[in-house]
């Protein structure tokens, strides 16, 4: 969790209602193994965070994760310039080893990185219409949004943030809000200057097989109407 980004709270800027139940106590894997294995149709893992438990899952359960995981679409990674060094994305920098095992898995991966949740951006104006919906999410969301902005109107320039998980999600709806190109992402574990980096060949100049399908362009206009319709359907 990025604190310099969302707080020290991670979640700051909003009046958050008490939680309605408590952390499971289940290991991470453990837990992803048993969904995974529990489920009667193949699993899209939707990861939007370090790769660490998805890895340690794939590693730990080869087998059902080969029968029962139809694909993974993960927030992550860039084809240009990172937000956390100049080379890397946040998620991928975390455990970049993990990140490499992912995308060597051999599953279908979808990777909805920088260069198009950059285009998912909520304005300001957005904020505003997502508290006028008049109930408790509507404002919370808004209110999360107006702190998340204060990063990126500092860093960028922009009057916004944004909404960079929502865009992986979106993508798995199979909605076409999101363009893709197929390529090959391999991930940097060792350099001191790029480690964490998705290095992307859309070109096939590594002569190594495609093994993502990757995130270029956004429909930005369907995908901020479908999120705030979702947020209206809360109480």
């Amino acid at each position: 969790m990025a604190s310099v980004v969302h707080g020290p709270g991670g979640l700051e800027g909003a009046d958050l209602p008490e939680p309605a139940c408590e952390p499971v106590a289940e290991p991470a894997v453990e837990f992803i193994a048993r969904m995974v294995e529990s489920s009667a149709v193949p699993v899209t893992l939707v990861p939007t965070g370090p790769l660490t438990n998805v890895a340690l899952f794939l590693s730990s359960y080869r087998r059902l994760a080969a029968e029962k995981v139809g694909g993974i679409c993960l927030m992550g990674g860039a084809v240009g310039a990172g937000n956390w060094t100049p080379s890397a994305e946040f998620n991928i920098w975390v455990d970049p080893e993990a990140a490499a095992i992912v995308f060597d898995s051999g599953l279908p991966i979808a990777m909805i990185g920088l260069d198009v949740t950059h285009q998912a951006i909520m304005t300001l104006a957005d904020a505003d219409r997502l508290a006028a919906l008049g109930n408790r999410t509507g404002a919370v969301f808004a209110d999360l949004l107006r702190y998340f902005a204060r990063y990126h109107r500092d860093r960028y320039g922009w009057d916004g943030a944004p909404i960079h998980d929502a865009v992986a999600v979106a993508h798995v709806l199979g909605l076409g809000l999101v363009e893709t190109r197929r390529g090959r992402v391999d991930v940097e574990t060792v350099s001191e200057l790029t480690r964490g980096r998705t290095v992307v060949d859309f070109a096939g100049r590594t002569d190594r097989p495609a093994n993502a399908d990757v995130g270029v362009a956004l429909d930005r206009r369907r995908f901020t109407e479908l999120l705030i319709d979702a947020v209206r359907r809360f109480p």
